[in-house]
């Protein structure tokens, strides 16, 4: 009874038929009475219910007349399946000792195990990208599927980006920037990361030049393919010198980069739009990061950025939390976003930017099954109710350790009889 009881689906055997649900696309576009069908894991057709007729021979139908059919949620930049219990050393391996770990690879210590991915899954996020982090170089990441016997299975696209922090300059106004001698140390290790950082670039790609080196060095080995161009570089970076010296930086290399956190990239909107560069922000329920700032800003910013022409993707710190994404994707929806561009900073912007937009991201033909059907708005937390959800066309069961736990004391209060009145 103590063992887990949620096992992986298996895989799809019977051409699978949705009917008369509004599909939202994912890439802006909506069918409000909608067909969709897929087989052997694949979407194989897509459509307007109301101009065809379909043959539903030796197949499943499902009617989903009045409900929403959305591409599976997509979690960036989150170390799920690295921790389990924040207080318990033992279980949290997401960081490594050191500065600069370009060989670690957060895939391996993936833990399909875990009892966190199921709750996801819940409200309509099937798909994330398991970051490490710790240090200036973190290590690769790669993106998941969220219903899976061992990270081999999980998999959708490995070791598909390497990861940076960059190093954040000191902000100081006024008096503080005169003759604080903490401020200029501080300044200085700064400095000298940056000059660290680029040496080791320097090195990685005079190693990747090289057609047969003489002694294998794993550190560089493991960065061979941001020179390629086939491992994208994500950059931590937050204020906006921080962001144009992250840019500028990786340019030198001829390496486009995606900025990830990028707390004031609304202000430097045209450099990023030239310089072809796309932003994947962090979580919109904050607070600003500067004490002058609207309060509003974390809220609007997804949108500010969208209107500017750059690729957008949403994120949400930590493990346990991402389960509030699809929200967070509805809160942008009232601050400058309609609800399909909103939907698109989580499908079709985020598989984009992850690099997985040929199999992922969005209700067309020939990309993966992975979606789910609603009962209500997936976007708004007050309707979101996930009803049946298909990862590479399996039906995955959706129960999870919260909803147990909620049936077994529901269940225990309603047996308590009413105390009799004396």
């Amino acid at each position: 009874m103590a063992q887990a009881n949620i096992s992986p689906a298996p895989r799809q055997d019977k051409k699978v038929i949705i009917m008369g649900a509004m599909l939202h696309i994912g890439n802006g576009n909506v069918i409000d009475n909608g067909y969709l069908i897929f087989e052997r894991g694949k979407i194989t057709g897509v459509g307007d219910a109301t101009v065809v007729r379909i043959d539903p021979t030796g197949s499943t139908l499902i009617n989903a007349n009045g409900k929403h059919i959305y591409p599976g949620f997509i979690a960036p930049l989150t170390n799920l399946g690295l921790a389990e219990f924040e207080s318990v050393k033992a279980t949290l391996d997401f960081s490594e000792m050191g500065n600069f770990n370009p060989h670690i690879r957060s895939l391996v210590a993936y833990n399909t195990d875990s009892k966190v991915p199921a709750t996801l899954r819940s409200n309509g996020v099937l798909m994330a990208q398991i970051t490490p982090q710790g240090g200036l170089v973190t290590g690769s990441s790669s993106v998941v599927q969220l219903d899976a016997w061992n990270w081999e299975d999980a998999a959708i696209r490995t070791d598909g980006a390497m990861h940076v922090n960059w190093p954040a300059t000191l902000r100081l106004r006024g008096n503080n920037l005169r003759g604080n001698s903490a401020a200029d140390a501080i300044k200085e290790v700064s400095r000298n990361r940056i000059a660290e950082l680029e040496q080791l670039f320097i090195e990685a790609k005079a190693y990747a030049d090289m057609t047969k080196p003489e002694v294998v060095n794993t550190r560089l080995e493991a960065m061979k393919r941001l020179f390629s161009g086939t491992q994208q570089l994500f950059i931590a970076a937050n204020s906006q010198t921080d962001i144009m010296d992250a840019v500028k930086f990786a340019k030198k290399f001829n390496i486009t980069p995606v900025i990830t956190g990028a707390d004031e990239a609304y202000l430097i909107t045209d450099f990023l739009k030239s310089s072809g560069v796309s932003v994947v922000i962090g979580q919109p329920h904050a607070l600003p990061s500067g004490s002058d700032e609207d309060v509003n800003l974390p809220y609007r910013k997804a949108g500010m950025l969208m209107d500017a022409g750059i690729p957008v993707a949403l994120s949400v710190e930590g493990y346990w939390q991402q389960r509030n994404l699809p929200f967070m994707a509805g809160t942008v929806s009232a601050w400058g976003l309609n609800k399909e561009r909103a939907l698109q900073t989580i499908t079709l912007n985020a598989a984009q930017i992850l690099g997985i937009a040929d199999k992922t991201g969005s209700l067309e033909i020939g990309k993966d099954a992975t979606l789910f059907i609603s009962a209500g708005d997936a976007l708004d937390m007050r309707t979101n109710r996930v009803e049946q959800a298909f990862i590479q066309g399996r039906d995955i069961n959706l129960d999870n350790l919260h909803k147990q736990l909620d049936k077994k004391f529901s269940d225990k209060y309603r047996a308590v009889p009413k105390m009799k009145k004396e």
